[in-house]
Order: C-alpha cells, then structure tokens, then sequence
C-alpha cells in the first residue's frame, strides 16, 4: 500500500463528549433512559450541563471515534465531519489532527454551535447519552473530496449521521465514488433507535450494493429485523449474504459472512468503567484488521481487544497505544 492510500474514511458526526459521573437517581430526576442516546436541544443542553459534576471534555462522535482507534493500531485514517469554527470546534480539529488523522472539512463559519454530547456514567459503567448536534448536521455533499473518497480501502458512515437529508446524499456520493474506484463501503447502524426510524432505508442499503460491510450490537440487529429474537435476526443478516460484525458485550462478537458464522469472546477486563465508545472501538479493531489484510477471526480479535481497552476508563478513545497493546498479545 502506497503512501497515498488512506485505510478509512470516515464520514460522522463530530461531537465533543462531555463525560460525568452520577448515580442512578439524577438519572430518573432529569428523565433521562439509560443507556440510550437521546437528541436534545440548545436549552437542554445548557440545563444538563449545569446540573453536572465536574466532567472531563474530550472530543467524540461514533466515527471519529473508530479513527481514532484505527490511528492508535498504526492505521491510516481520514475524516469528514462539521464543526463551527468556535472554541470547541478547534478544540476538535486539533485532537483529532494531532492524531495523525487527516481532518479537512472545512469549519462551519456560521449557524449552531459544535456539536456536544452529555454522558452520564453510572456506577455500573453504563452510559448514557444526551446529545446536541449543532453544527455537524450541517455536513453536505460539498463537504465528500472525491480524491479522499478514491483513496479510501474503505468508507465508514455512521448511522447517526443518517438523520439529516442532506448527509444522506453526502453518504450516497460517498459510496458511489469509492465503488467506482475499487473501493468498499461500511455502515455502523449506531444505535437501535436509529434503526428503529431508518430500518427499511438501512436494509435498502444492504440490499441495493450500496454497503458491503455492516456493524451492529445485538440490540440494533433485533430492531433492524423486527425479533426480541437474536437468533433469528442473525440467520436474517445471514440471508443477505454480506459482511457483518456483531457485537453481544459480554458474549464477545461475531463476523457474519457468506460463508458462516465466527465467533470470538471478549477480551476480559478487571472492571468496566465506562461502556463509551466500545463499539466504535471493536469496529476500529476490526477495520484495521481487514485493511492490513489479516484474516476476518484476526479482525475480530484486535476489535475486542480495543472495546476491552476503552472500557477500561473513562472516555471514548483509547489510553494506551493499541499497536503495542495488541504487539503484547501476540496480535500484530
């Protein structure tokens, strides 16, 4: 692989993740479901924020996310996202770039404020997330660099990113570009509300060529078949004869492929700190693991060795360099 070449690009939501610890009950008094991601307003945001402890500000967004867990393994990654050109927008550019992620998309000069997003960790690690998503929706087709897009082995979208129109023509040029060049194409579904809102457009998009890899938990994989019935979603996702990653939690994960199901268990941690991010990261595993060209069981293993990474602290990108992390375990 030349110089040239970029191992993924990204197309996501930027958002910077302002993370804080409470118990369970300031989440019944602010009305907020566990564990789910739910979209807010300017207001809320602001009202969040004050109830808050003291937070830790770190920049996120599902796809940025699994860059930057891609970077960590040695991989080469690209990012296209919106931020405004205010004090968090830069804040995110810079960590972003200083990763060695290539971020280009041009700052919003003007309408909402970079996106955030308020993560509420229980004790038991479980997140939950309220999110404000300003400037990132405003992501269009202007913003997709064909050239990016060409030298791409594969493009990530994030199903997050599903909900504005205008991403969505942004997602489908994406894809055309990068078939065109030889390219393939991979979605996260992100989340099974989402799911629950796109479910006949996401399974469009499996169907119709326009994706060839799809990540999923169990939870968006029963919602995108409509079954409170795992196995039976997954001899669903099997009859679409694609790619997939699912992943269980504690279960471990599985790649799903035409020619069977593999299985691997997770990688265990002493305590889980904070579920944040654990899928982006198995997916930054599992990207790195197929574009160095390691088999799909090797793919799987580096991604649970990322998602076991991430949950061990709190944020949603990883602490320790992954390379030499997956180098000790006799992984790369």
């Amino acid at each position: 692989m030349s110089n040239s070449r970029t191992d993924v690009l990204a197309l996501g939501n930027a958002i910077v993740d302002v993370i804080a610890s409470a118990e369970e009950d300031f989440l019944a008094k602010y009305e907020l479901a566990k564990g789910a991601m739910m979209l807010i307003d300017e207001a809320r945001a602001e009202a969040l924020y004050a109830a808050m402890g003291p937070a830790k500000v770190i920049s996120g967004g599902s796809a940025a996310n699994t860059i930057a867990g891609l970077a960590s393994f040695g991989g080469k990654g690209a990012f296209i996202g919106k931020v405004k050109a205010d004090e968090l927008g830069k804040l995110y550019r810079h960590d972003l770039t200083s990763l060695g992620v290539s971020f280009d998309t041009a700052f919003a000069m003007e309408g909402p404020a970079t996106a955030r997003s308020f993560i509420i960790v229980t004790p038991d690690g479980e997140r939950t997330m309220n999110t404000y998503l300003g400037a990132c929706q405003g992501l269009t087709v202007a913003d997709v660099d064909a050239k990016a897009v060409e030298s791409a082995d594969i493009i990530y979208l994030e199903g997050y990113l599903w909900d504005p129109p205008a991403a969505k023509e942004a997602f489908r040029k994406a894809s055309e570009i990068a078939h065109k060049a030889g390219g393939r194409v991979a979605i996260t579904l992100s989340d099974s509300f989402c799911v629950d809102r796109y479910r006949d457009e996401f399974l469009g998009l499996i169907r119709n060529g326009m994706v060839d890899l799809v990540f999923a938990n169990e939870h968006e994989l029963k919602s995108l078949y409509q079954t409170a019935d795992f196995e039976t979603a997954l001899a669903a996702l099997r009859a679409e004869n694609i790619l997939a990653a699912v992943t269980r939690s504690e279960k471990g994960a599985l790649a799903v492929t035409p020619d069977g199901i593999i299985a691997e268990p997770v990688f265990p941690v002493e305590r889980i700190v904070d579920s944040t991010g654990a899928g982006d990261l198995f997916a930054a595993g599992f990207l790195f693991g197929l574009t160095s060209g390691r088999e799909v069981r090797d793919a799987l293993r580096l991604g649970a060795l990322a998602a076991a990474e991430v949950i061990s602290h709190v944020g949603a990108r990883p602490d320790m360099n992954l390379k030499v992390l997956a180098g000790n375990e006799g992984l790369l």
